[in-house]
């Protein structure tokens, strides 16, 4: 008998009246109900059944209506529990091509030092961005940094973050969503701040990749019906790396809430678009357009 249908009926098996036969649908399921038969002390023997095409477990008689009641109790237990399914695709990858964009911050931050201090006095954000209408400093100084150590902060904790982001949505657009996210933390620094301040660093673009990567499960992945939680779960994981690495009092926690906030808005946007979109032609093109932007910017400073 099928314990979730009707009364008990296959009370014989094999010809035999001191056995009972408990019908299941799938190997699987009797071997889930052996399981549950065997806490209970009861050994059962699975078999097939070739005449009836289905396999059942088998019982003796005096144990039959226990065995019974415990896989029925087994059922209303776990009605409406599900065996995690596979998602559509598990995208956590590395790209390696990160390791382009950290070697650009090496030549930039040597070409500082060359330049002694000239490509901070153009590249670097100050209060008087909007007086001035030097916008591309929103761009130039997500690619400066003050010292070796400052650099080296970005740059190892960029090399996870984007890396895992460039891998995920693709080198072109994690590259952009991020320098996108830089410079709108950027943007509201200018916009808040009020006191004289000059700011400069990739971290913004950091936070924006750790944005990026805090939603990606829930704009890439397909749930089963009740498991969204896991989900929601990885937004939770990003806000606290956001405040373990980026909710330092002595930073700029300004560009750098900016930066978490314009990433977890770019990871929305670019896990909308479609998956040709984010491996083909459009990821190209989303990467000349961050290379585009940030050389036009520097041009713009250095001929302004």
């Amino acid at each position: 008998m099928n314990p979730g249908q009707g009364n008990p009926a296959d009370k014989v098996a094999d010809g035999l009246p001191e056995w009972a036969a408990i019908r299941a649908r799938s190997r699987r399921e009797a071997m889930d109900w052996s399981l549950v038969l065997a806490s209970q002390g009861i050994a059962p023997v699975i078999r097939f059944d070739r005449e009836r095409g289905w396999w059942v477990l088998v019982v003796r008689r005096s144990e039959f209506e226990p065995a019974v009641a415990a896989i029925r109790q087994y059922l209303r237990e776990n009605r409406g529990w599900h065996w995690p399914r596979s998602v559509v695709e598990s995208p956590l990858k590395f790209h390696w091509g990160v390791l382009v964009w950290a070697w650009g911050l090496v030549l930039f931050h040597w070409w500082s030092w060359a330049s002694s201090g000239g490509l901070e006095a153009v590249g670097t954000m100050n209060h008087r961005v909007w007086e001035t209408g030097q916008w591309w400093r929103f761009w130039t100084a997500t690619t400066l940094h003050a010292d070796v150590g400052h650099l080296a902060a970005n740059a190892s904790t960029g090399i996870v973050v984007l890396g895992l982001a460039m891998g995920i949505y693709g080198a072109g657009w994690a590259w952009l969503g991020a320098t996108l996210a830089g410079v709108f933390g950027n943007v509201c620094g200018a916009l808040i701040r009020r006191d004289p301040y000059m700011g400069l660093g990739a971290s913004g673009v950091v936070m924006g990749a750790l944005g990026m990567l805090a939603v990606y499960r829930l704009v890439l992945e397909r749930p089963p019906k009740g498991s969204r939680r896991r989900l929601w779960a990885g937004l939770a994981a990003g806000l606290f790396l956001f405040i373990l690495l980026g909710a330092n009092p002595e930073s700029d926690m300004i560009a750098h809430t900016g930066g978490f906030v314009g990433g977890v808005a770019a990871g929305w946007i670019a896990g909308r678009l479609p998956a040709s979109w984010r491996a083909g032609r459009g990821n190209t093109l989303a990467g000349w357009a961050t290379g585009l932007s940030l050389l036009g910017a520097w041009l713009w400073a250095l001929g302004g």
